[in-house]
Order: structure tokens, then sequence, then C-alpha cells
């Protein structure tokens, strides 16, 4: 400091000392600046989102018109077509089709599941069939029951405990983590893997307990997998609701010797084309650098998909309606991506990400909303601690609107596959409390969206992509999160 002192001292050191404090001042005023500018626009973009928007109506006729998309049926296709011309109407730089091959499994007529104490003693329980999973034989399949907490338990049971029963995974989502996505994570395994695991050991079926921490009489499906299991060696799996596990659990305990029936006549057919549908408004000043806002346009077939992932679709749309309504350019090039497969596959998500790297596409940014149409809460970054030190510059920016959970995690599955890209990944964080009640159930459905909640995500993510296209992530200046 007293080097410092010294070299100012004297007459050119006070015209260089007032040209440091000059320049101070100038910063300061351009930081303030621009602040005042970014929080007229948020008010703007938000003002638009809850008057104007569109994504309200866009999720109607998604989910009231077409239903449910599982990819390769004949809704997921009509939504496809919807969606382009959708946003074609919004008058983009450019909407197109990228196709990618996706699986087609059918459920076919609904599933039928019930629990015998005793001969023509039975109880009816709601049960539909895992994504993925093989058919029953025609006249259904009966057994006696061994429940389980987890695939870790079936090496100390054996296969002479499991061979020729069914096993009955009943592990919950544990109630008292407060991240629900958490407590999903940690039981997932057993109706992904599970049929697979129990096979192993002779099983001749799989019954598991629903992914939701409410008790009702939804069954949740998923996807799950026979690794690299022989047709000839794979077992129907199913998912029995919530209220159904405990009564079987009960029944168990009462009656192990009970016997339990179910029937399904799901099929796996041959691959077929599907497509991405995309969108993009090109960059005035930097065209070559991309930022990506997506979600997945397929969905479960049970109910009509409107939290997953409907609503994240829309509120993508809503991202490049939004900007144009309050005709701001953007400098870099922006992308609605709407991904075809996440449910059972993610072909989508991989597809894109490879073309982009055939293409050498250089992305800047990808925001993925996939958690639901639930009020907004914050967003989760996947980056360096760099880029996630520059991105909190930003929060105060969105905290009168109650974004204040900044994270950093995972961005979304879609967008997974382009991180080798070194890109910051985003994932839009709504309250996840009510989540799981709906999530891959026939409880699903257009009325479970709020209208407000929907468009205060798509506000939030407009203002944050509005950020990244302003700023970027370099930071010559030494302010936080500017270029």
């Amino acid at each position: 400091m007293r080097s410092i002192k010294m070299r100012i001292s004297g007459k050119g050191g006070r015209q260089i000392a007032g040209l440091l404090s000059a320049i101070l001042i100038l910063g300061g005023w351009v930081r303030g600046n621009a602040q005042q500018d970014d929080a007229q626009m948020f008010q703007e973009l938000y003002k638009a989102a809850l008057s104007e928007g569109k994504s309200y109506d866009w999720l109607n006729y998604l989910s009231n018109q077409i239903g449910g998309r599982l990819s390769g049926s004949v809704q997921a296709e009509q939504a496809v077509t919807y969606t382009k011309k959708e946003m074609e109407a919004l008058g983009l730089d450019r909407v197109w089709l990228q196709p990618v091959m996706v699986p087609k499994w059918v459920r076919g007529t609904p599933e039928f599941a019930y629990i015998e104490s005793e001969p023509g003693v039975t109880n009816n329980v709601p049960v539909c069939a895992l994504g993925g999973s093989v058919a029953t034989r025609a006249g259904g399949l009966k057994a006696s029951v061994i429940e389980v907490q987890g695939v870790e338990d079936l090496p100390k049971l054996g296969k002479q405990n499991i061979e020729g029963k069914i096993v009955f995974y009943n592990r919950p989502m544990d109630p008292t983590l407060i991240n629900t996505f958490e407590a999903y994570s940690g039981c997932v395994d057993q109706r992904y893997s599970g049929a697979a695991e129990a096979a192993k050991y002779g099983a001749v079926g799989v019954v598991v307990r629903s992914m939701n921490l409410s008790l009702d009489d939804h069954p949740h499906t998923g996807s799950m997998s026979y690794g690299d299991l022989a047709l000839s060696e794979r077992i129907p799996a199913a998912a029995i609701s919530t209220k159904g596990a405990d009564l079987l659990s009960t029944t168990l305990k009462l009656n192990p010797q009970i016997q339990f029936f179910l029937r399904q006549n799901c099929r796996q057919l041959p691959d077929t084309e599907s497509y991405n549908v995309i969108g993009e408004i090109r960059g005035s000043e930097f065209p070559e650098e991309v930022i990506v806002v997506g979600g997945h346009l397929d969905s479960w077939d049970l109910g009509d998909g409107s939290h997953d992932d409907g609503a994240g679709c829309v509120q993508s749309m809503e991202v490049l309606h939004l900007l144009k309504k309050v005709g701001y350019r953007p400098k870099r090039t922006i992308r609605v991506v709407l991904f075809m497969n996440e449910e059972n596959g993610l072909r989508g998500g991989l597809k894109y990400a490879e073309v982009a790297k055939e293409k050498k596409e250089k992305h800047l940014f990808a925001l993925e909303s996939d958690s639901g149409g639930f009020t907004p809460r914050g967003f989760s970054f996947d980056c360096s601690l760099e880029d996630y030190n520059r991105i909190l510059g930003w929060k105060e920016l969105f905290e009168p609107y109650l974004i204040h959970q900044f994270t950093r995690g995972g961005g979304g599955a879609d967008i997974g596959p382009l991180k080798d890209q070194g890109l910051v990944l985003s994932g839009l964080r709504p309250d996840s409390q009510r989540y799981f009640d709906y999530h891959h159930a026939e409880s699903d459905t257009f009325d479970a969206v709020n209208k407000r909640e929907l468009e205060l995500g798509a506000a939030a993510m407009t203002s944050l992509v509005y950020l990244v296209d302003r700023y970027g992530f370099a930071s010559p200046t030494g302010l936080p999160g500017r270029e």
C-alpha cells in the first residue's frame, strides 16, 4: 500500500488517483444502471407471462385434446405436429423436426390383480404394468408372495426362498426427506432393476410399491430394465398403489400363505421414427453461441402428462413467446427443444447431443423444466464453482419473485448428454412436495396444474435465459456474471 501511495504522490499521481476514482464511480454507475435495466426487464417478463401468456392454453390442448403421449404412440405424433405448428405461429427464425428412432411399448388392456387369502376369498388391488415389462400368460399369473425392502434383500433370502414366487418390493419413499427427489432416488432402483434381479433367483414376477408419498389408489408406472436377460428369462413387473401395497403387506403378515393374481398383456413392438421439435430465435451478435431451453414431449400413458412433462414443454415454448412479446432481441441464439422419449429411453436427448456434436455447435447454457408445473422456488446448476459464483450475482434479481433457492446440482435428463461440451446445465426447481402424488400416475392430469404457478415458472425461466444471453459467463471486468 505504501509503494502505491508513493507512486501516485505529486501532481501526476493526483491525476492518476482522480482517474482511478472516476473509473470506479463510472463502473458503479454502469453496474447500477444495468441492474435497474434487468429489474425492469424482469417486471415486463412477469407481467407478460401472467397477463398475456400462452402456456396454459397450450397445455390445455396437449392434455385434453391429445392426452398421454407415450413414445411411438399416435398421441406422441399428434403432439409433435401441434407444437411445431404453434412454434411456427410465434414467428420464430426457424422451426424444424429432428428425426429420432424411439421404442414402442404398448400397455394393452387394463391390468388386473387381486389378493387371495383363501380359495374364493379375494380383494382387488390397483396395479399397472411397469414400462417395458413383458406380459403375463393369457390367463394371468397366480403365485405365493415374498415381501422384501429392496434388491439387497434377495441374496440374503437365496433362491430357495424366492423361486416360484412373486417378489413384492415394499420399500417406501423416505417421508423425512424434505427434498422429495432424494426420497424418490432412494427407492427407485427396485422399480428399475427389481425384475431383472428377482429373475436371477427364480421369481415368476415382481410387484413394486408405487413411488409416491401419499396413500391412494393410483399405481405409478415408470421405466424398468431387464438388463441383459434373455427374452425367455424375463418376468412380468407391475406397480401397486400405496394403499394396495399396505393391504398386501398387512395381509401377508396375517397369512404368509396368500396368493397374488396378476394379469397384464403389454408388449414391446419394433422401434419407430419420431421427432424432437425444435424452434429458435437467431442471435443478433453471437449467433454461434446457443442457449437451449426445453422439456420432454413424451409422457406415460396413464394420465395426460400435464405435470410430467407437458408443463416443461409449454414453459419452454413460452420463453421465446415472452422474449418476443417484450421486444427483446437476443444476442445469442435461443433454442427451444421439445425432446422425445425421455421416459423410456432418452433417445431424444441423446440424438440432439449427437447432432450438435456432429455440427460442432457451441452450446453456452441449457435449461430444462422437468419437475412439474408447481410454484417455482429456484434453479439448480451443474457447472464449475467459478460459473456458479457468477450466477449467484444474479440471485438478488430473483428474490422479489420468491425465487431464492440457487443450488449446485443436476440440470435434467434430456440436457445431460450435452455436458461434455463444457456448458452450464440448469434445472427449474419448483416446490416438489406434491409432485410425486402425480408422477407417472393416472392422476397426472390438466386439472392438477395451477395456471398461475405454471406461468410463474415460465417467467422465471425466461428471466434466467435473458440474463445468460445478456451477460454470458465471461467476466473480464470482475463484476459477477458480466461480460
